[in-house]
Formats: C-alpha cells, structure tokens, sequence
C-alpha cells in the first residue's frame, strides 16, 4: 500500500492526522505531510478511514500489487 495526496485538493482539515497519527501530520495553517508513505497492513484500516472522512478527498491509496498487474 502507498498513499497518495493531492496538494492542490489538501487544505489542512486534519482529518486525516486524528484516524491514523502514525501516518499522517498537518502543520497548523499547513497541508498534510505522510510521515510514513509505505504503511504496513496494520495500519491499513487508519489509512482507510483517513481517506474516507477527507473533508476535499485529497488522499488516495495505491496499491502495489494492483499497480504491478497492469504492466504485464
């Protein structure tokens, strides 16, 4: 799994900092900064809900696996 934000989109609820503190930070008058790109499964249902409740839907989620399948 990789998360990815859109800048343009982000304008700095928070949101996504209080479901999942491991993943995510945002400065105070900031945009979202992902102090941890790559997060593991154990993280996955924190990522998800961040994405989910995004006030501007600025996060994304790509996975990997999904990813890799298209460029056969």
């Amino acid at each position: 799994m990789r998360i990815v934000v859109d800048p343009d989109l982000c304008q700095g609820h928070g949101v996504c900092q209080d479901e999942a503190p491991a993943v995510f930070t945002v400065p105070k008058r900031g945009t979202v900064q992902i102090t941890d790109p790559t997060p593991g499964d154990a993280q996955r249902h924190a990522v998800e809900a961040a994405i989910r409740y995004c006030p501007t839907r600025a996060l994304s989620i790509a996975d990997d696996e999904s990813s890799a399948k298209g460029t056969d």
